[in-house]
């Protein structure tokens, strides 16, 4: 596993979160802390998730879980976020590392009984693994492994980072897709520097 000084991203993001508005206002206004999810299917395992510079993306989430019935008003939450220690899924070695975490996860579950997770298409079908419970096992695994090692009580790796294409082409022949983002799972808070509302994305939901 790499270093400690070797994971440290110095990089300051700028990440986004589709919500409720009532969680806007207990965030920004009372300064609830924000809760992380716990999914089987978290595309990036367990973490507080933000769009990496992309509050649109952030806005068609929260209109999407309103169209569900999750939530009621859209709102997007802003946040500055400092990488600190990152699980980065755009560098070659953390991707080495969680195909070895694969190998050491399997005999581990065929010796409680447990099924292998897979990753599959959300509700609607489609190309698109949106459930992607194999992914989140494998990543939780690795991510809790280093911290049981590493983490002296706490999380190691503060951050994990990942680029995911999604969607369907942005034009006929194209191998750019319409949904492609970076997403950001925060798994210390204390990396958050600070929130604030994005007023366009306010003025959208009222």
């Amino acid at each position: 596993m790499p270093s400690a000084l070797a994971l440290l991203d110095h990089r300051v993001i700028v990440g986004f979160h589709g919500c409720d508005q009532a969680t806007a206002d207990r965030v920004l206004v009372t300064g609830e802390p924000m809760k992380p999810s716990s999914n089987q299917w978290d595309w990036l395992g367990e973490g507080i998730y933000f769009w990496e510079q992309n509050p649109e993306r952030a806005w068609e989430f929260a209109e999407e879980q309103r169209n569900r019935g999750k939530i009621a008003n859209p709102s997007v939450i802003g946040a500055f976020i400092h990488l600190g220690r990152c699980f980065d899924l755009a560098r070659s070695e953390s991707t080495a590392a969680l195909g070895g975490a694969h190998a050491d996860l399997l005999p581990r579950l065929a010796a409680i009984g447990a099924p292998v997770p897979v990753n599959r298409p959300g509700r609607g079908g489609g190309d698109d693994l949106l459930l992607r419970e194999l992914d989140c096992a494998v990543l939780n695994f690795y991510l809790r492994d280093a911290d049981s090692t590493l983490g002296r009580g706490g999380r190691f790796h503060q951050t994990v980072r990942g680029v995911f294409v999604e969607g369907v082409p942005a034009f006929p022949g194209a191998a750019i897709f319409t949904k492609t983002h970076t997403q950001v799972a925060v798994r210390d808070p204390s990396v958050i520097v600070g929130y604030f509302r994005p007023s366009r994305y306010t003025a959208l939901g009222a």
